[in-house]
This record gives C-alpha cells, structure tokens and sequence, in this order.
C-alpha cells in the first residue's frame, strides 16, 4: 500500500502542476492561436487551443497597418533605457552606500527608505503628477521616466550584493590609491554584475507593461507607449470585432519579453538565485 501511494504521490502532483501550467498558459495559447486564424473561420471567442484552419500572418499585418506600433515601441525603448540608465546609477551609489560607508542614522534611513516598497504606486500619482506639471514634464518622455529614476527595491538588492562581496579587493584597490568612483566602477560593479541583471529584469518587465502612470501623462498620441497604444488599438479593433487583429496586436506587445526570456531563461534565473554570490 505504501509502495502505491509513493508512486502514485508523484504522478498526481505532477498532473496537477501540468493542469496548473495549462490554466495559466491558456490565455497566451489562445491569444496565439487567435492570431494566426484567417478572418471569417469563425469567432476567435470561441476559438480552439488547436488550430483547426490554414494559419495567415494577415492579422499581423492588419494590426502594423491599423496601429502606429513601431511608433509605440520606439517610445517604450526609450522610457524603459532611459530609466534603467539612470536606476543604475543611483540604485549601486545607495547600494554603496548603505553597504560600504559608516554615517549617522545609517541604518534608520535605510529602513525608512525601504518604506517606499509599502507604498501602491496609484498612491502616488497625485504627488507625481504635481511634481511632473511644475517642472515643466507633463506630456514628456522624461515626465514619464521621473518618477522611477529612484527604486528601493534596487536600492535593497544591490545594498544585498555589496554586502556579500569580499573587502579584499576594494581594500587593496583603495591601498593602491584608487578613488571612490574608481573602486566602485572596477571593482565592485563586476562583481556585482549579477545583482544588476537581476534587477534590470524586474525594472525593464515592469515598465514595459507600466500604463497607468503614462496614461496620466501622455496627451499626445506621437508619445504614446505600447501599453497606451494597445489599448487605443483594442477600443477599434472591439468595435469592429476584428478578435483576430486584437489578437495580433496584442501579440505584438507581449511578443518581445516572451522571446527574450525563452532565450535568456538561464541566465535570468541565475541572476536571481546567485545575486551577489560570487563563484
């Protein structure tokens, strides 16, 4: 009996993870294969996960000829470099600091500043937006990276890194009379590679699928992000219950993280689970 229940145990587990995979991939499945179905082979609401007729890239090209997305994704390369350039630098100057020098309060306002990640981000659109207006942002690209320049999640992860590198080499960097800056640049931050990409996966995932807070300051529809745009797409292509096109444009979003996780798929999950490990 025993010996039954030991094989059994793991197959049912197993089912149940295959069936929880199965819920969770369906949507991407069914948007997949939605848009892949040539117009008038039926509603793509009650599509099969199988495709059940000829496939046509038409849809796609409907959905480029419909929506501006080369536009769209030029401004969200923009927002998402443009932030992670400047996250970089002030997350690993905290990071440092919190990790490396003795001051005062260090410790409290480490904690306080921690006390971000607490915060919804909706909470603190009122305050952003004000903040955007006054200095002459509102409608900008740059208006929509201000708020992000600083993250404490970045802040932490990288604080966590530094402290789990070795001081031998910064120590001896720094008897060889190598500043600050330079000790920083190349020593630790090499070191610290892996705590970055960890972070520059969370930073670059997060705004690229970010829309409310451009919805609440981009007008203009030259500046509009692929979260932005997609949805001005969706509200057209609903309306002529083009399921398929909506599909495709849909795709044509989310395409490029899927693609760069498959192909980086070990390399992310060892940036996460040896972030500031060395060797």
């Amino acid at each position: 009996m025993r010996k039954l229940e030991r094989r059994l145990l793991p197959a049912l587990l197993a089912a149940f993870l295959a069936a929880v995979a199965f819920l969770w991939a369906a949507p991407f499945l069914w948007t997949l294969v939605a848009s892949f179905r040539p117009e008038g082979a039926g509603s793509a609401g009650m599509a099969s996960l199988v495709p059940d007729t000829p496939q046509t890239l038409e849809n796609f090209r409907n959905a480029l000829e419909s929506g501006s997305f080369g536009l769209y994704y030029v401004n969200t390369l923009i927002v998402v470099a443009g932030v992670l350039a400047v996250q970089c630098v002030t997350v690993s100057l905290a990071g440092y600091a919190f990790a490396r020098l003795s001051f005062p309060g260090r410790d409290v306002l480490f904690y306080a500043f921690l006390l971000q990640l607490m915060l919804v981000p909706p909470a603190l659109i009122v305050p952003n937006l004000r903040t955007v207006v006054d200095l002459g942002l509102y409608d900008t690209l740059p208006g929509v990276m201000a708020p992000y320049f600083a993250s404490a999640f970045g802040t932490f992860l990288m604080r966590q890194t530094f402290l789990a590198l070795p001081r031998d080499f910064e120590e001896a960097a720094a008897i060889d009379g190598a500043p600050w800056w330079a000790i920083i640049w190349y020593v630790l931050l090499p070191m610290a590679k892996p705590g970055l990409v960890a972070f520059a996966i969370v930073s670059v995932t997060a705004h690229w699928n970010e829309f409310l807070w451009p919805l609440m300051v981009i007008n203009d529809p030259a500046k509009h992000t692929l979260t932005i745009g997609l949805a001005a797409f969706t509200r057209g292509a609903e309306g002529g219950k083009e399921w398929g096109v909506l599909a495709a444009g849909t795709l044509l979003v989310m395409a490029p993280l899927a693609v760069v996780f498959v192909a980086f798929q070990r390399r992310f999950v060892d940036s996460f689970v040896f972030s500031g490990v060395k060797g």
